[in-house]
């Protein structure tokens, strides 16, 4: 894969037009991720903004981490693959809503990835679902560690 940074940075400044309010969300294909895009493409037409939607994709499966047989080419296609299933989805909710939107798939970790777009589109708004799993109550949801942070404003949707 060939992965250039700056030139991610530089597109996305460039789709971004002058002026207009930049809504980060964060998705994953899960249903309360979509009723935060849902939220945040509401967001963007009240304020005449643009959408940054986020998919960040992990860097090691939890298979690869246990030492299970994995197959790393496969998981990297299929991951790819869902990145485009996302994105066309998103595309296409974004267009029903009548949004300008970017659609952004990172490799990383989720709070990184998000706070470090944030910062490169001057977001004024992180938008994420709430968790629907339970051991992040113990160990601490996406949406509790982003407002633990001052980057950004962040919401997050209760479905």
């Amino acid at each position: 894969m060939n992965y250039d940074a700056e030139e991610r940075r530089i597109r996305l400044r460039q789709e971004k037009a002058p002026g207009t309010p930049a809504i980060v969300v964060g998705i994953d294909g899960s249903a309360t991720s979509w009723d935060a895009f849902a939220w945040a493409a509401g967001e963007a037409v009240r304020t005449h903004g643009h959408l940054v939607a986020v998919y960040v994709m992990p860097y090691a499966e939890p298979t690869a981490i246990l030492a299970a047989p994995y197959a790393y080419g496969a998981a990297a296609s299929s991951r790819q693959e869902l990145a485009d299933e996302i994105k066309a989805d998103a595309v296409r909710r974004a267009g029903d809503a009548g949004v300008p939107m970017s659609f952004v798939s990172e490799y990383g970790d989720a709070i990184g990835t998000l706070t470090e777009i944030a910062r490169t589109v001057d977001a004024h708004l992180i938008v994420v679902g709430r968790s629907a799993k339970r051991w992040h109550r113990l160990t601490g949801s996406l949406g509790h560690r982003l407002t633990c942070r001052k980057d950004a404003p962040v919401v997050v949707v209760v479905p």
